[in-house]
């Protein structure tokens, strides 16, 4: 990820994750079609009656069909998954520009009295998880885990060791040779860069022994998997516990970024906006990344 703002409200912005603006998803009918009746042969007496009476409790079924299907929408979106988008660079190659994705909100849930019932688990490392911005809550970036709580945290010309010893990432990407003494020999780098907070510069120097970061209790330190372009723990600080919304499940939806306007219609032209619409859905078709889509993330 490169700025702040990357992962937006439902913005990765990371600023880092911008979830899609879609409104609720479509509600499908769940209306039973309508048993039929059959009439004996005894006559009239034993047909069923007509009236308004029969009309009034179909509408009452389908209202409750209806209202039904809009709690679970509700329950699944609010407890269950959520939709975001990637706007940056920040976890390439894990996550690119223009992927979609639906977050899994329930893995890293709370304990309490459901831990027992319900699939939580801790947070670990490794595992890339989606989180409310420390500085801006509104926004929501999307990160790796690298330190959990009581971790020693250290950046050896862009290597991470975490208590001592060297992580093996073979997610991780670079993508510029250039060395960032800050950056890259985190957190005991001798130059200071306009991208860190000054109150987290002021706070980590506090947490620094032995030349190692500590994370504290129900904090996490998190990285980009495109280390060299992404605004991270090392320049705002830990995620608070409380601040972690899940973890990405699947990419449903990648896209590369649009093309230029410049094919549209001429003006003037009787059929310009039927043609402009076509233009934009062949575009949508030939930028799809067909092969991220249903995409697992790991």
């Amino acid at each position: 990820m490169t700025a702040p703002g990357e992962f937006g409200p439902e913005t990765y912005p990371d600023p880092e994750l911008n979830p899609p603006e879609c409104a609720q998803p479509p509600v499908e009918s769940t209306d039973e079609p309508q048993a039929l009746v059959s009439q004996g042969s005894a006559g009239p007496a034993y047909a069923p009656a007509t009236g308004a009476e029969p009309s009034e409790s179909g509408w009452m079924g389908s209202l409750q069909s209806l209202a039904i299907t809009v709690v679970i929408a509700v329950f699944v979106i609010t407890f269950i998954v959520q939709a975001f988008q990637i706007p940056s660079e920040s976890m390439e190659d894990t996550l690119l520009i223009g992927d979609y994705l639906l977050v899994d909100k329930a893995h890293f849930g709370p304990a309490g009295i459901w831990g027992g019932l319900l699939p939580y688990r801790d947070i670990g490392r490794g595992d890339i998880a989606v989180f409310r911005y420390p500085i801006h809550p509104s926004q929501h970036f999307v990160k790796r885990v690298i330190g959990v709580p009581g971790d020693r945290i250290r950046l050896v010309k862009k290597r991470v060791f975490v208590n001592g010893v060297e992580l093996r990432e073979p997610y991780v990407s670079y993508k510029t040779h250039s060395f960032d003494g800050y950056r890259d020999n985190f957190p005991t780098g001798e130059y200071l860069t306009a991208s860190v907070e000054a109150h987290w510069y002021l706070q980590m120097r506090k947490l620094v022994e032995d030349g190692q970061l500590i994370v504290p209790e129900d904090s996490y330190f998190v990285l980009g998997d495109n280390r060299d372009e992404s605004l991270d723990s090392r320049y705002w600080g830990f995620v608070p516990r409380e601040n972690v919304i899940g973890r990405p499940l699947v990419i449903y939806w990648s896209v590369r970024s649009r093309d230029g306007d410049e094919d549209a219609a001429p003006d003037g032209s009787q059929d310009g906006k039927l043609a402009r619409f076509g233009q934009a859905l062949e575009r949508v078709f030939h930028n799809m990344r067909w092969n991220r889509t249903f995409r697992l993330v790991r």
